[in-house]
């Protein structure tokens, strides 16, 4: 028998793949190059991230434990419409959608344009204590917030003593305050996080523009709705966009603080999922439903926003 020797065989390969690449234009090889870097991470998405959608989606069309799963259609999602704790839980996100995502845009906005001031001392503390809270962990800011409401907690210890309140509330067992207190901890957490990037994009006005505006007349209030809510217009829809997957997949927070209580009045539809999953009978096909009824209200919603917000 006739062996090749691996040396030679390597040679030969490295051998071939220049006289193969010295016939390529350069174009064409920034293009393999370009493709070396993305199919790695291409990779990986489709195994961590399109695999298991894949999957889920199947499993969304199944019921049953192990091996004894069985092909059910869409009689999961018929489901949904007559489960009361995941209409209950759409609501709450839903509440939690329209009273927090404007206001904490509206205070990332406020936020940015101060730290965006040229006058303004100190921009890098201010900067660091504003993006602070981004940092803290989901877990310990929600415990936080749930001792502050606590009925021994500061906030019931203030209100007393200056005499607003006769007695201690139990905040977080009033469905109304619940919510409340749901929606200050998601925006004392997230706020700073859209600040950077409405000062980001601040940062790339050209000041220029807004001093020809100063010279015409236009006042800080006009130049303010005229040009900067005109030239922020890309990144008030990412982060409306950004803010809205987040909220309807809002789950540390609430489990931390309320559990979904009292009763469902705080529950999320990822905790319902959770619950689903780990608590209740597991129920992984049904959960799984539920899991792409968030993304189709990602969808509709995000497309809305950029029907609405991007014209062009």
């Amino acid at each position: 028998m006739f062996f090749v020797p691996e040396y030679y065989v390597c040679i030969d390969f490295k051998l071939y793949l220049g006289m193969f690449m010295k016939k390529l234009t350069l174009e064409k090889k920034y293009k393999i190059a370009g493709w070396n870097f993305v199919t790695p991470a291409a990779v990986l998405i489709f195994i961590l991230s399109f695999y298991p959608m894949v999957n889920a989606f199947i499993l969304s069309l199944q019921s049953g434990l192990g091996n004894n799963l069985h092909f059910t259609g869409l009689r999961n999602y018929a489901r949904l419409f007559q489960d009361e704790k995941f209409l209950a839980a759409v609501k709450n996100v839903i509440i939690y959608f329209i009273f927090q995502v404007p206001i904490m845009l509206f205070m990332a906005l406020i936020l940015a344009s101060i730290l965006n001031d040229d006058k303004l001392k100190f921009k890098g503390l201010f900067r660091t204590l504003v993006f602070l809270p981004c940092a803290t962990s989901l877990v310990a800011s929600a415990l936080i917030f749930k001792s502050l409401f606590s009925l021994e907690g500061l906030i019931n210890t203030v209100l007393t003593h200056v005499g607003i309140l006769r007695s201690p509330k139990n905040w977080l067992n009033d469905p109304f305050w619940a919510k409340v207190v749901i929606i200050l901890t998601i925006t004392w957490r997230w706020t700073g996080y859209n600040t950077v990037f409405f000062l980001a994009g601040l940062q790339n006005i050209d000041k220029s523009i807004y001093e020809a505006a100063k010279i015409d007349g236009a006042s800080s209030v006009q130049s303010f709705f005229k040009i900067t809510l005109p030239s922020l217009k890309p990144v008030i829809l990412l982060t409306a966009i950004m803010s809205t997957n987040g909220t309807l997949q809002l789950f540390d927070e609430v489990r931390n603080i309320t559990s979904g209580g009292p009763g469902n009045a705080t529950l999320t539809i990822s905790q319902y999922i959770y619950n689903l999953s780990f608590v209740y009978n597991p129920q992984f096909g049904y959960a799984a439903t539920v899991s792409y009824a968030i993304l189709i209200l990602v969808a509709i919603l995000s497309f809305i926003q950029m029907k609405i917000g991007d014209k062009e």
